[in-house]
């Protein structure tokens, strides 16, 4: 499996270089810092913690009120009767399960909404890079993940950023 990975990596190195001379213009973009940087993400990040931020004070609260009852059992168990710390046993096992699963869905939930946000992000992100390039007539764009080094002369990431803050303040 390595050597494939070797093989894979090799063909690359040798590749690329060859592909960037054919090319009459190169830019470079770090999709990393534009994701960080970009007011979508930012808008993004905030929609998602509004939306979600009830159903996390939600679990918060229900998280300390199985405390406190786990304290409570700990706490009075000796002069609990034993009908009285069964039934609280019993409370705080179901409350316990539906808690988990509660917190299971909140998660899968974010996760979900999380991912859709990120796809929606990256096809903005990726559309205007394409309308940058063809603007530029760019003929290849890199990103770091493909990239040793790139010059300052040929990063296009703050014309890519600066396009997303100009959409993002026209409503777009």
């Amino acid at each position: 499996m390595s050597r494939i990975i070797t093989g894979l990596l090799l063909v690359l190195v040798l590749v690329l270089p060859g592909l960037a001379l054919g090319a009459d213009s190169v830019a470079f973009v770090n999709i990393n810092r534009v994701m960080d940087q970009s007011p979508q993400a930012e808008a993004s990040l905030s929609a998602l913690e509004e939306e979600f931020a009830p159903r996390d004070a939600e679990l918060v609260a229900e998280r300390d009120a199985l405390r406190r009852l786990q304290q409570r059992l700990e706490r009075d168990t000796d002069i609990m009767g034993s009908e009285e710390r069964l039934e609280l046993e019993r409370e705080f096992r179901n409350r316990s399960r539906e808690f988990k699963r509660a917190q299971d869905m909140f998660q899968e939930d974010l996760n979900v909404r999380r991912n859709d946000e990120l796809a929606r992000l990256q096809r903005l992100v990726h559309n205007v890079i394409l309308d940058i390039a063809k603007e530029q007539g760019v003929d290849l764009v890199v990103t770091e993940r493909t990239v040793l080094f790139a010059s300052d002369r040929i990063d296009i990431t703050s014309k890519v950023l600066d396009e997303l803050r100009r959409q993002h303040r026209n409503g777009g």
